[in-house]
């Protein structure tokens, strides 16, 4: 999965939007498609996704707020304000 996450790039890939992109990654650490569970990384990628414009990753999002210790979240944060800093 790391090579997906790096493999991204500025340009849209296969018609789908950056934001389309990592919502689905964020559904996929969700889900634990392909994966196992990981609500922080969850919530990194459906956070980015809705900063870039995804409504849909916005609303997973809020759904998967509440399920999250507070540490998790701030993590998730962080992780995603450090993911933007660096892209």
């Amino acid at each position: 999965m790391a090579r997906y996450e790096m493999n991204i790039s500025n340009s849209a890939m296969g018609g789908e939007s950056q934001a389309d992109i990592f919502c689905d990654m964020g559904l996929m650490y969700a889900t634990g498609q392909g994966c196992d569970i990981d609500l922080v990384s969850a919530h990194k990628w459906l956070n980015i996704a809705a900063i870039k414009g995804s409504e849909r990753a916005a609303m997973l999002r809020a759904e998967l707020t509440p399920t999250m210790t507070k540490m998790e979240l701030a993590r998730a944060l962080r992780a995603a304000r450090e993911w933007m800093t660096m892209h």
